[in-house]
């Protein structure tokens, strides 16, 4: 087969698409039948075996029958995918969940979760970047002598509410001061110049400070300093149980320690946060071995339109990406519409 001809195409398609639906390798007979092309059996052997040579397909063990490779997926969802409307039940429950969820952190975890109970793979979110989400407001309320909620509001909507353990027992007049002092000083600066300023005040002023001023700023370092989300979290992971069950996941300890591990994630989606739309690494195309019998599929989510974080889902390599791109697109944009305000975007 000196190219790709449409007869190819057709085979290619079929041939994929049954294999996703199956799980199974698929023969000459079977994919003739569902391709339903007006040619024999020995024509269709002759193309899969062309399509093979060109390391699209493989035989696994001894079966008559093939499957993709990386390679063959790769050219399948680039050139013969069909993507399916997402479905209308799923946008109005995201809707409504969007609408409940006013605290940034809990509607990315819990739509990530969502995500994964619908399309039966574990999702991953990578939280906005603190190198572009600035501070707001801050306020300190007294809960004991030595114990004080800090109360700080993000640019992205986001409020956290955290408990610090002072060293000295502060008066209420002093977290009001330090209060002051933060939103006149810091207000609509990135959180981690904020941390960043603030530990070098402390440590390059303690000595000139007077007791009160010490005070404050032990007060506003400590609220700013740890209690950061992780990066990556990570939703469902049980849901890859299922296909390692198929047979389609044959080591998923290794994933799950990459889960866990999170640096191999944060570099996928580090690269989905820089492109534009959905991103899609099948197999190898990772640069992880670990990964390599698993699909990610990710898009990013902004503010102001600039790309702040990253919605993904992670399955086997034979997922139903025609099902499964939409509905990560449709996510990440109407996350994207939330953290906006933008009541008016539908989809």
């Amino acid at each position: 087969m000196s190219k790709f001809d449409q007869r190819a195409q057709i085979l290619m398609k079929t041939l994929v698409e049954t294999y996703i639906s199956s799980g199974q390798p698929v023969g000459s007979k079977t994919l003739l039948e569902n391709s339903q092309l007006s040619v024999s059996t020995a024509t269709v052997r002759n193309v899969m075996q062309d399509l093979e040579s060109m390391g699209l397909l493989t035989a696994p063990y001894t079966s008559a029958g093939r499957i993709p490779t990386s390679q063959g997926v790769r050219l399948f969802v680039d050139q013969l995918l069909t993507v399916s409307d997402v479905e209308d039940i799923y946008l109005k429950q995201l809707q409504q969940h969007l609408g409940k969820v006013s605290e940034t952190g809990e509607m990315l975890s819990s739509v990530s979760n969502m995500l994964s109970q619908v399309t039966q793979m574990a999702g991953l979110i990578r939280v906005p970047r603190r190198d572009v989400t600035r501070v707001k407001q801050v306020e300190f309320v007294s809960l004991s002598q030595n114990k004080v909620l800090v109360v700080l509001v993000l640019s992205d909507g986001e409020v956290q509410n955290r408990v610090i353990q002072l060293d000295n027992p502060v008066s209420r007049d002093e977290l009001q001061q330090a209060s002051n002092y933060v939103n006149h000083h810091f207000a609509g600066k990135e959180l981690d110049t904020v941390r960043r300023e603030l530990l070098n005040e402390l440590k390059d002023d303690r000595a000139k400070m007077d007791q009160m001023m010490a005070s404050m700023m032990e007060v506003a370092e400590k609220g700013f300093t740890g209690g950061e989300d992780d990066e990556v979290q990570v939703t469902g992971k049980s849901q890859l149980l299922n296909w390692v069950n198929s047979g389609d996941i044959s080591d998923l300890q290794s994933v799950f320690n990459a889960f866990a591990e999170k640096t191999q994630m944060l570099t996928l989606l580090d690269k989905c946060l820089s492109a534009d739309g959905v991103q899609l690494f099948i197999g190898e195309e990772s640069g992880y071995d670990v990964l390599s019998q698993c699909s990610v599929v990710g898009a990013p989510y902004s503010i102001d339109g600039e790309a702040v974080g990253v919605l993904a889902v992670v399955g086997p390599t034979r997922m139903d990406y025609n099902r499964v791109i939409p509905m990560v697109d449709i996510t990440a944009k109407l996350i994207s519409a939330a953290l906006n305000n933008d009541d008016e975007t539908s989809y």
